[in-house]
């Protein structure tokens, strides 16, 4: 049996309020061992559209609040959870990872998506594909995206995009180790994480295009197991490299989660002790937590835990017991 991966920890943020509350949380999140600070790529700012998707708001913008991050920072690896492919071309996205990942002194991790929330693409007038016609969009974007970073002259010409006559500039070093990071929760993407990506980032199925109890349900331990079978059948002898990441979306560190968790299930359809042992959840102690990531770890090879920066100081304990580790 191999020797199980070290753990990493991240932390996603989507709020802050001045530039000194941001800058202070990516040190924050530095001193207190976390691996990296990630924000997501959502624009829509409050109104009817973003409370109908659920979702929290954003107020930063990824590309510039990760530059800001990176420069207040030495070793906290900066990234995006995840970019949706859909919001920039490729040639773009590209140009700016790899410039983020020139002035950051190789601390980038490329994540990137197949796109997700409808109202978001609503209400910009953006046609939200079905699954299928954005999953082929991505695997497209992510070998343009590739190709661009090698330096090579570009003659691409694609289902959806063309690129020709330049090459990309700058040209990642291969030293730095862009890391790519591809999410999602269904088989397709999800297969093509495997195959392509470094860090696969296991989220709820979220094909509905709203954040709700379809998408939950889609987390639980079984549903888990069974993402985590799709990527290993997809990855064959890569699987062993694979960094596998999971968003711990519903995180509270306290002695006696019942009450949460009773409350959250409630609206999840679920009972207390499911909610507890959700994959995308971590109730309880610094001494339970800790050991239910062992127990995760163990069962099904997950490493790489991303939380929510409402909690990552009080996270922080399990950080500094398991990271590494």
């Amino acid at each position: 049996m191999s020797h199980p991966r070290p753990f990493q920890f991240g932390v996603q943020s989507f709020s802050a309020e001045s530039a000194t509350q941001w800058k202070d949380r990516a040190r924050r999140a530095e001193e207190l061992g976390y691996y990296a600070l990630t924000l997501a790529d959502h624009f829509l700012g409050p109104g009817p559209a973003l409370e109908s998707t659920m979702h929290p708001l954003q107020t930063l913008a990824p590309v510039p609040a990760m530059a800001v991050a990176a420069e207040v920072t030495s070793t906290l690896r900066i990234g995006c959870r995840v970019f949706c492919m859909d919001y920039r071309h490729p040639v773009m996205l590209a140009k700016e990872a790899a410039t983020l990942d020139l002035l950051s002194e190789g601390r980038l991790d490329f994540g990137i998506g197949a796109g997700w929330l409808k109202a978001e693409y609503e209400a910009v007038g953006m046609t939200f594909d079905r699954p299928g016609v954005r999953i082929s969009r991505l695997e497209e974007t992510i070998a343009l995206i590739k190709q661009l970073w090698g330096g090579e002259p570009m003659d691409h010409h694609g289902d959806f995009f063309d690129a020709t006559g330049f090459s990309g500039a700058p040209v990642p070093d291969p030293a730095s180790s862009i890391r790519i990071m591809v999410g999602g929760g269904g088989k397709r993407v999800l297969s093509l994480a495997a195959r392509e990506a470094d860090i696969v980032s296991f989220n709820f199925d979220n094909s509905s295009g709203v954040l709700g109890r379809e998408g939950v349900s889609s987390g639980t331990p079984e549903r888990t197991q069974e993402k985590i079978d799709w990527v290993r059948a997809a990855a064959g002898d890569r699987f062993d490299d694979l960094v596998l990441e999971i968003g711990a979306y519903f995180t509270f560190v306290m002695d006696d989660p019942k009450p949460v968790a009773e409350g959250m299930g409630a609206v999840f359809g679920l009972t207390a002790d499911e909610m507890v042992k959700h994959p995308h959840a971590l109730m309880g102690g610094v001494d339970a937590i800790c050991d239910e990531l062992e127990r995760r770890r163990d069962e099904y090879g997950l490493h790489y835990f991303t939380v929510g920066d409402e909690q990552f100081e009080a996270f922080a304990p399990v950080v500094a017991r398991l990271a590494g580790k």
